[in-house]
């Protein structure tokens, strides 16, 4: 058995590996010239406004996480100082990633003494709740943009041979369907003490408690309204950026939120900042829509390379200021 120490240096290892490869298969025929050309002759003043947009995202990220927080030991956590602890935990997944969740429990729970199982289950929930707006959000592209998905679809399966094949064979499609639900049935009937299947049906059931929990909030509609808020700002991220490029500048507000859709799916993937993933499917997009190969990478690394270069900027004051803030200790009782 390998120490958990090392076998978590291995996964980091990997996953930074193939991030860098995923990166430089994608920009290795991208001249140096050609990239500083292009970031010379962008509009900075749109690239930047996207930079502050970005930067109040973050905090109101932090107020939400404030919200739900409800905790009767240690000490209330302010918006500012959730704020920081989630620039601690950004900063910290750019070097390990999924690391910065428990990273940011951490530092609060060093400065308002706050339990870290009882904050990392106010992250889960969080982050559960980022990914019904992730699908949400992908079920608005897809309304918005339905030509393209069915066009990209197109792509990649004759749609016209499967939709005649279901109809002509549609009585042994309808009876396997059902015979297949049938089957999941009795699976999860019978195997659902089993690890996996178990820890399927408990994050089903953690979800369902946290979402109705919500209510209990003490202001439950900040916390829907600034999360509708976070996943606008995403999309205001991306469109000022886009703005900002020549070759960017014309795409639609239904275009600009297809690529952010698929930027934050380059961003779930288990690499250091979305490096590489991020990259090659916003730049893949970006061809769909008319965009030379050359500046829907370019772009890419643009606001990819912003955003992070900001993020190690305030993450560092963030944990500077977070390390000034004395330990919390419990007072004590009579």
């Amino acid at each position: 058995m390998l120490n958990p120490k090392v076998k978590q240096g291995i996964q980091v290892a990997i996953s930074l590996a193939v991030a860098i490869w995923i990166f430089w298969f994608l920009y290795k025929d991208i001249e140096l010239a050609t990239l500083t050309e292009q970031v010379k002759s962008s509009n900075w003043f749109w690239i930047l406004s996207s930079l502050v947009i970005s930067l109040l995202g973050f905090w109101i990220r932090g107020w939400r996480w404030a919200l739900l927080i409800q905790s009767d030991e240690g000490e209330p956590v302010t918006a500012n100082r959730a704020y920081h602890a989630v620039m601690v935990g950004y900063l910290v997944n750019l070097l390990v990633p999924r690391a910065g969740e428990v990273a940011r429990c951490g530092v609060l729970a060093r400065t308002n003494g706050i339990a870290v199982g009882q904050l990392i289950g106010t992250v889960i929930l969080e982050r559960s709740i980022d990914l019904l707006f992730l699908t949400g959000t992908i079920l608005l592209a897809f309304l918005l943009e339905n030509k393209l998905f069915l066009a990209l679809s197109g792509d990649l399966i004759d749609l016209n041979s499967l939709t005649e094949g279901l109809l002509n064979n549609f009585p042994i499609f309808a009876g396997g369907l059902i015979v297949f639900f049938i089957f999941l049935y009795f699976i999860f009937k019978r195997f659902r003490n089993h690890g996996f299947i178990n820890k399927l049906q408990n994050f089903g059931r953690q979800l369902l408690t946290g979402v109705k929990s919500i209510s209990t909030l003490k202001n439950p509609l900040g916390f829907w309204s600034s999360s509708v808020l976070i996943w606008m700002i995403y999309f205001l991220t991306m469109y000022t950026v886009s703005l900002g490029i020549q070759s960017t500048a014309n795409l639609a507000p239904g275009e600009v939120l297809l690529v952010m859709v698929m930027g934050s799916i380059g961003m779930v993937a288990p690499v250091q900042g979305g490096i590489g993933t991020f990259h090659a499917l916003v730049a893949y997009i970006l061809i769909q829509f008319g965009v030379s190969e050359t500046d829907g990478k370019i772009f890419a690394a643009i606001i990819h390379g912003t955003q992070v270069i900001m993020i190690m900027i305030v993450g560092l004051v963030s944990w500077i200021i977070m390390l000034k803030i004395p330990a919390w200790n419990k007072p004590d009782t009579l």
